[in-house]
């Protein structure tokens, strides 16, 4: 029989999937989307993508075709695309990503100002495809904009001292205040890590393609995500809950 007091100092049980349940909710709301989609027909299916995909036709002067929505849909599916995907495969790599950098995001900020912040990554996102597209018929979907932007909010405070992959790693993502962009830049692993990010994303635009991947990678959403996450990570950073501490913006 164990001593009691070594009971008490011993660590608490982790639980087996140690992810915010924010990260979960989403994972699972995307999951649910993508199994219903599965089962209904042709044309219900299509007619979600009319109504919920991001399609740049939809903001033309002139429509060449009629989308359904009006004025409501040129609003929601600004973010409602990211819901969407095109398969199973295409879901399992963005639930991955998201799973690995969402999830110390989202316990730095918290449900309410990770869910805002997914919103803003995804709307950056359709802006970027936008720009680079407009009138476009071709629906885009999938939430690799939103795990662009948490990828480059990680980036702001884990290569930070005393972050998992700065000096004098504790080998945590806790709540350390996060350096000014402009030192974070001057970081050569931030540097690095931003060039790869970008010229990843340029090979796809070349037409390099991802294993699994059907149609055509939307690059430019998941730049306009990972600057959005970059040059607005302050706005959603709690402060330090020590006050006591020395806070960068």
């Amino acid at each position: 029989m164990r001593d009691p007091d070594e009971l008490r100092r011993a660590p608490p049980r982790q639980p087996v999937l140690n992810v915010p349940g924010v990260v979960a909710a989403l994972s699972a709301i995307m999951a649910a989307i993508q199994l219903i989609r599965g089962v209904l027909s042709e044309a219900a299916d299509i007619e979600i993508l009319a109504l919920f995909a991001f399609i740049p036709a939809r903001y033309a002067a002139v429509p060449e075709f009629e989308l359904p929505g009006g004025i409501g849909a040129q609003i929601w599916t600004f973010v409602t695309y990211a819901l969407l995907h095109g398969g199973w495969v295409h879901l399992g790599v963005n639930l991955v990503w998201l799973r690995a950098f969402g999830t110390p995001v989202a316990r730095r900020f918290g449900a309410p100002r990770f869910l805002m912040f997914c919103a803003v990554t995804a709307a950056a996102g359709a802006l970027a495809h936008l720009v680079s597209y407009p009138g476009a018929m071709v629906p885009m979907i999938g939430a690799s904009a939103v795990v662009s932007g948490a990828v480059a909010a990680a980036v702001r405070f884990a290569f930070a001292p005393g972050g998992p992959l700065g000096p004098r790693s504790y080998g945590s993502f806790g709540h350390l205040p996060a350096v000014p962009l402009t030192r974070a830049l001057r970081e050569p692993r931030v540097l690095v890590f931003i060039l790869v990010w970008v010229g990843l994303n340029f090979l796809f635009g070349v037409g390099v393609s991802l294993p699994g991947a059907e149609g055509e990678i939307a690059w430019q959403a998941h730049l306009g995500g990972f600057f959005a996450g970059l040059l607005l990570f302050s706005l959603f950073d709690p402060p330090v809950p020590n006050a006591s501490a020395p806070r960068f913006s």
